[in-house]
């Protein structure tokens, strides 16, 4: 019995690991939305692997909707940048309550070490384009305004993060909801611009 289980995991390990290089194949090769993939076979020979967990691999990604294949063409990449992957998963996984308050939490989590981050006489310059950007109708949302302020962290890892939650909890509150309030914004600016981190904190608190 436990064989069962270590050869279904080996299985699991050997699929996932080849989508990984698909995937590195994908970026080395330079492919862009609907380019041709190499055929099972010749992928089965290039990762030197068997063509049934090429196979496998293939399906995985076809049900996220990464590539498509066409009956006698063969399998090309799909422009995946606008999938609705997330939305998908969200209908299942934020039907538990306190997923969705974990989700919530994350996110303001994030955007108050965000905040913490760039409350700093080093980013003074970049937190007031940011600033004249709120004083016009450039910036009309929240996702814009925490968006703006991460990428002056240039931490891209805290990014793609926030990314993902953002992307689960805007499954939970509508774009009505998300249309920034400019005053309470002016006046987190402001409190950041003065490295008052405290009062930025309180004031996001109340938003």
């Amino acid at each position: 019995m436990i064989g069962l289980v270590s050869t279904s995991i080996n299985k699991t390990k050997l699929y996932i690991e080849i989508v990984h290089q698909i995937r590195e194949m994908i970026t080395k090769d330079q492919l862009s939305p609907g380019d041709k993939l190499p055929s099972e076979r010749e992928l089965s020979e290039r990762l030197n692997v068997g063509r049934s967990s090429v196979r496998e691999a293939f399906r995985a990604l076809e049900l996220l909707g990464l590539i498509e294949t066409r009956r006698g063409e063969g399998t090309f990449l799909r422009d995946f940048t606008n999938h609705h992957l997330v939305e998908l998963l969200s209908t299942f996984i934020l039907q538990d309550s306190q997923v969705r308050q974990d989700v919530l939490e994350t996110k303001a989590l994030i955007e108050k070490d965000v905040i913490r981050l760039v409350a700093d006489k080093q980013y003074m310059d970049k937190i007031n384009k940011i600033k004249k950007q709120l004083e016009t109708d450039e910036m009309i949302s929240e996702d814009c305004f925490y968006y703006q302020l991460i990428l002056i962290t240039e931490n891209r890892l805290l990014l793609k993060i926030w990314q993902i939650i953002n992307e689960y909890s805007s499954q939970l509150v509508s774009g009505k909801e998300k249309i920034i309030n400019k005053n309470k914004y002016h006046f987190l600016i402001a409190s950041i611009m003065e490295c008052n981190v405290e009062q930025a904190i309180t004031i996001y608190d109340t938003m």
